[in-house]
C-alpha cells in the first residue's frame, strides 16, 4: 500500500463523516470504520464515484480483539483520526447513571487508547499523524455534563501525555478540541432522542460550527511540514466565548 492511508474512527456520520471526505479529496485513501455498516458503505460509494479511493470496516473501537484484527489488516497507516465518541445524558452527578459514564469512558477513553495501541506501530513505520478529537469539555467543566466532560478530560490526558511518551519518535500527536458543533446526532443522541430540547441548544446562534469546519480544521494541521505539530487547537464559533457563554440572537 504505497498510497498515503488516513484511518477515521466513527466516520459514520458528523465529524467523522465530513473528516473522511475533506481527507479523500487531499489524496489519501480513506479507511472508514465505525459501527453502522449501512451508512459506512453509502459514504463509501460516494466517494468512490468522486474518484476517490475508500474502504469500509465495520468496527466498534471498545472491543480490543476486534481492533487488533483490523489493524492487522492494515500495512500502512499515515494518519488515525480518533473521532469515535459522544456524550450521553444532562444528569448531575449526584443523579447519573454509572451506566451512561461508563459507556462514555469506554467510547471516548478507552476506543482511543485501543486504537491508537493497535496502529502505532504503523504509524511509526509511516511517519505519522495522530488526531485526537477531544472537546472544550475537555478543557473545562460544567454543569450536568460530568460524565462527558470526564470522559474528554481523558482524551486530552492522552494526547498530552502520548506525546511527551512518543517525544523523539517521528510521529505527531494533534489535538483538536471543538466548541459548539451542530451535527446531526451529536445532542440528540445526549438528550436521548429529544429533538426539541436537542434543537434548543443552538437556538438564537447564528451560526455554530459544521462538521465541515472540524474537518477542515483537521485537514490544515494534518497537511502542516512533518516537523510542525500542533499540540492543541481549540475551535469555537465566534458566538461562543467559553463553554457557558454563548451569544444568541432574539
Amino acid at each position: 500500500m504505497s498510497t498515503r492511508t488516513a484511518v477515521i474512527t466513527g466516520a459514520s456520520s458528523g465529524i467523522g463523516a465530513a473528516t473522511a471526505r475533506r481527507l479523500a479529496s487531499d489524496g489519501y485513501r480513506v479507511v472508514l470504520t465505525a459501527r453502522r455498516e449501512d451508512r459506512l458503505t453509502a459514504l463509501a460509494e460516494e466517494l468512490t464515484a468522486a474518484g476517490h479511493e475508500a474502504l469500509v470496516h465495520v468496527l466498534d473501537v471498545t472491543d480490543r480483539a476486534a481492533v487488533d484484527a483490523f489493524a492487522r489488516t492494515l500495512d500502512r497507516v499515515d494518519v488515525l483520526v480518533n473521532n469515535a465518541g459522544g456524550a450521553i445524558g444532562t444528569e448531575t452527578i449526584a443523579t447519573a447513571d454509572p451506566a451512561d459514564w461508563r459507556t462514555m469512558y469506554e467510547t471516548n477513553v478507552l476506543g482511543t487508547l485501543n486504537t491508537t495501541q493497535a496502529l502505532l506501530p504503523r504509524l511509526v513505520e509511516a511517519e505519522g499523524t495522530i488526531i485526537v478529537l477531544s472537546s472544550t469539555a475537555g478543557l473545562a467543566t460544567y454543569e450536568g455534563g460530568g460524565g462527558y466532560v470526564a470522559a474528554k478530560h481523558g482524551a486530552h490526558v492522552i494526547a498530552e501525555t502520548l506525546r511527551l511518551e512518543l517525544c523523539g519518535q517521528p510521529v505527531r500527536v494533534i489535538e483538536i478540541a471543538p466548541g459548539m458543533v451542530k451535527t446531526d446526532e451529536f445532542a440528540l443522541t445526549r438528550f436521548r432522542g429529544d429533538k426539541d430540547r436537542a434543537e434548543s441548544v443552538y437556538t438564537g446562534v447564528a451560526e455554530p460550527l459544521t462538521a465541515d469546519d472540524i474537518a477542515d480544521t483537521i485537514g490544515w494541521t494534518v497537511s502542516r511540514p512533518a516537523h510542525v505539530n500542533i499540540d492543541l487547537l481549540v475551535v469555537r464559533p465566534r458566538a461562543q466565548a467559553s463553554n457557558y457563554k454563548v451569544h444568541r440572537e432574539g
